[in-house]
């Protein structure tokens, strides 16, 4: 695995992250804010943000901004995380990136019906990774982006398939982190993994499974799918 596969892997397994951008209101001062993001066929953090904020005005007016995220660990200066260095673009709420959004975040259907939130992307310009101690780089936009891969395209099949037929499979995967689901959907697929909704006795939950190597196309994903269902039955 290269490091900017590691990178690509941990910020898909996060789910929200410190965003900041450049205070329009306090000339230029970091502003930092919380928001949830997934990532997109090109390993771009997709973010949805009401108009209204200080974020988005920030972000029109100087589109730099970095986005930290961060695992875990009790000791924060003990664990991994990684600030991503990106250029905010403008987002159409029709294109396959913001949909994809939405798949992960049901809930903002709902703040996209008051007509006020827009969806930005953040392109890479360098990548900031800290796995934990000693382990420290910087990984230029160029290393950090996936491989030339046609999942995009195949993503929403593979989905509805796997979600009609391989139920079983992916009640599999989560039994494999010894998680009991009562409901189990795959809800992604990219070249680094996949991830899967569960409801427990807890609630919703999401998931993110790795691939041993990155994938580039439709007959790569389910050979990795597959792989990965075996080694769950065998454990």
């Amino acid at each position: 695995m290269s490091r900017g596969s590691d990178a690509r892997s941990f910020l898909a397994s996060r789910r929200k992250g410190m965003l900041s951008t450049l205070s329009l209101r306090h000339a230029g001062h970091p502003f930092g804010s919380l928001v949830p993001y997934v990532l997109d066929h090109h390993a771009r953090p997709i973010i949805l943000v009401s108009r209204l904020a200080e974020h988005t005005k920030n972000m029109q007016a100087d589109p730099r901004t970095s986005l930290l995220a961060h695992d875990d660990a009790t000791d924060p200066q003990t664990g991994a995380r990684l600030t991503l260095l990106g250029k905010a673009t403008p987002l159409d709420a029709s294109s396959p990136a913001a949909r994809r959004y939405r798949r992960f975040f049901p809930d903002s259907e709902k703040l996209l019906d008051l007509g006020d939130f827009l969806f930005f992307a953040l392109d890479p310009v360098a990548v900031r990774f800290i796995e934990g101690f000693g382990s420290i780089h910087w990984i230029s936009a160029a290393d950090y982006a996936p491989p030339d891969n046609s999942l995009a395209d195949a993503e929403r099949e593979i989905i509805e398939h796997t979600n009609s037929h391989h139920v079983r499979n992916l009640r599999g995967y989560w039994s494999h982190v010894a998680l009991e689901a009562k409901e189990v959907t795959m809800i992604g697929l990219d070249c680094d993994g996949f991830d899967v909704s569960l409801r427990d006795n807890t609630g919703y939950r999401l998931l993110r499974f790795r691939f041993e190597r990155p994938v580039t196309d439709a007959a790569g994903a389910r050979a990795a799918l597959v792989a990965l269902a075996g080694a769950s039955r065998a454990a």
